[in-house]
């Protein structure tokens, strides 16, 4: 194993990978590219891809030192594939972006730099990318996102106009402190306010998913967003914060 990955790094990139053969690793170099002058790794996490995904990943280990490559034994969904991502990482800090390529890892430094700027507040935990103006999807997508991104914000006060974007930095062990449980990245700062952290977020770009095609249909994802809006109002509703702790 090289220094590069006995090291402990500042940042953990972690990026849940199915069934991207051809768009996996071109991710992996931009990801290089954009963290050139960083201390950080790169998790790739492949949740039993049935394509040439997890072989790509491998062979650009060569190539690309800071690279890992986390496989599941059996498929278990992008959320336990974050979340695996992030159990591996030894990053202070971790940066989550979906596999497709939707997410310029370009913007990567402007919400690592937001999170740990010097005068940042002491409870801010999440920053989170905002790709609204910037989205390139179809109008049918954009209009149920809308949609379900309005009625979420609304019902859990999360501050969120778009948290369907992949795109976050965080504290690895603010995220620790939440309960985890399926398709918990679509909540992760109602998650983290629950917890007392603040959330930011910053505009961002997105672009058109140039291989493969998207896991989620619209009306899938809506009827498994509404079963989670419940679990999380039930979850706020159960919450009861101290504020902190102190030692006497």
């Amino acid at each position: 194993m090289s220094e590069t990955r006995n090291k402990t790094p500042e940042i953990s990139v972690v990026v849940p990978a199915y069934n991207e053969e051809g768009a996996a690793v071109g991710l992996a170099r931009e990801i290089a590219a954009a963290m050139a002058d960083r201390d950080y790794e790169m998790i790739f996490v492949d949740d039993c891809s049935r394509d040439g995904t997890r072989a790509e990943l491998i062979a650009a280990r060569a190539e690309l030192p800071a690279l890992r490559v986390i496989a599941h034994r059996r498929n278990a969904g992008q959320s336990r594939a974050v979340r695996t991502g992030i159990l591996h990482a030894r990053g202070r800090v971790v940066v989550t972006l979906d596999g497709d390529g939707q997410n310029p890892p370009a913007d990567i430094p402007k919400l690592v730099d937001a999170l740990t700027r010097a005068d940042a507040p002491s409870s801010l935990a999440l920053v989170g990318g905002d790709r609204r103006a910037a989205r390139r999807d179809s109008a049918w997508k954009k209009l149920a996102s809308s949609v379900g991104n309005g009625v979420r914000k609304r019902m859990l006060n999360d501050d969120a106009n778009d948290t369907g974007c992949g795109l976050k930095a965080f504290y690895r062990d603010a995220y620790l402190r939440l309960p985890y449980f399926d398709h918990q990245h679509r909540f992760l700062p109602a998650l983290m306010k629950r917890e007392g952290y603040a959330c930011e977020f910053r505009d961002v770009g997105h672009r058109p998913r140039e291989t493969g095609r998207s896991k989620y249909t619209n009306i899938g994802r809506l009827f498994a967003s509404l079963a989670d809006m419940v679990g999380m109002i039930w979850l706020n509703a159960r919450a009861r914060n101290p504020e902190g702790a102190d030692e006497v």
